[in-house]
């Protein structure tokens, strides 16, 4: 059908053409534009990491096999030989994850091992600032250490901070030579176990706990009840085999007698210059200290160049996790850690 045109009548007005929003093309361009300036630095970060593994391997192949640097004059490799500082700051206790940033007692035996494994690393320095830990967690790096030593007769140096109690202690004990200030909080050599009872408040409120368990002494430590006189006496044996093993690591350690070991361990707390005089320790000093220490054990000299574990992705991840924590880690963690445990820890801080 034809449309025909009637004379005087005035021609439909076209529909307005419909004009974007503002903000629906500014969101996309936004968009397109963080995602390209992330695109562009994973470009750069990958063609980067080409670049220094290209350089690496192209150093490796020009270099003789049979070329023995340290038989040239004038060239030495104790310009390149250090001393590892490994920290252990805090509580000791095992991580309940794999993060390889955290501070647990595998991490800190891993890294023992990595150490000593190094061929320019001609001792370790042990920086311990710490009450002590769950026994476990504390015979790790002690039995880390014992190995290091045996596998590469690399000489250990432990070093106190202001508190290096307890567990602390029992980790120094595998080293060769202790240094701490005067006064560093040192000794509480013993064990611990510790349960909270909350019976009476449950009497009082009208609460009690069922439990349904395959021998008597399946719960143990709950802290729903009081502890039975068998629990107390089982527990004892407990305490005493693992301070039996704390002794006999510090009479090892220290080369004296374990019963000359004993008077000094009923968890009593010496200072540096105390611990000196009944000779827990073998000298006073700061980390310098037992740096040119560590340094002469190693046959490279005071003030040794220094190897410390400080890997910067490792720190920026901790520090990522210490800011996440703000939200509710940091007290999980705490409730976890306070379950009851077997420990060589001082409790005074």
């Amino acid at each position: 059908m034809e449309e025909q045109n009637i004379p005087g009548a005035q021609a439909p007005a076209p529909a307005p053409a419909k004009t974007a929003d503002p903000e629906s093309l500014v969101k996309p361009s936004r968009t397109r534009f963080w995602l390209k300036l992330i695109a562009g630095l994973y470009a750069v970060s990958l063609l980067s990491s080409f670049a220094v593994i290209a350089k690496v391997d192209g150093v490796r192949k020009s270099r003789p096999k049979d070329l023995d640097l340290s038989k040239l004059t004038g060239l030495s490799s104790s310009k390149k030989d250090v001393v590892a500082v490994i920290p252990i700051f805090g509580a000791i206790y095992q991580t309940d994850s794999s993060k390889v940033w955290e501070r647990g007692s595998q991490q800190i035996a891993r890294r023992i091992k990595a150490a000593a494994d190094k061929k320019e690393v001609k001792a370790i320095l042990l920086d311990i600032n710490s009450p002590g830990g769950s026994v476990g967690a504390v015979q790790e790096i002690y039995s880390a250490i014992l190995r290091a030593k045996a596998g590469t007769k690399k000489p250990f140096v432990a070093r106190f901070g202001d508190v290096s109690a307890s567990g602390g202690y029992y980790v120094a004990a595998a080293c060769d030579t202790i240094i701490a200030e005067p006064g560093t909080i040192t000794g509480s050599i013993g064990v611990i176990f510790s349960a909270s009872s909350f019976a009476g408040l449950m009497n009082k409120v009208g609460m009690r706990s069922e439990v349904i368990k395959s021998g008597k002494f399946k719960d143990i430590g709950s802290p729903m009840r009081d502890m039975t006189p068998e629990e107390r006496k089982l527990l004892q044996g407990l305490i005493d085999d693992s301070y039996d093993q704390f002794v006999t690591a510090v009479a090892e350690g220290r080369k004296m007698r374990v019963e000359d070991v004993k008077p000094l361990a009923d968890g009593r707390i010496y200072t540096g210059r105390q611990a000196l005089n009944i000779k827990l320790v073998d000298k006073l000093g700061d980390l310098q200290d037992a740096l040119d220490l560590a340094g002469e054990l190693g046959k490279i000299g005071k003030n040794p160049r220094i190897l410390r574990d400080s890997d910067p992705w490792e720190q920026l991840f901790s520090m990522i996790d210490s800011k996440l924590s703000f939200f509710g880690g940091a007290s999980i963690e705490t409730a976890l850690n306070a379950s009851p445990r077997l420990e060589y820890r001082w409790y005074g801080n």
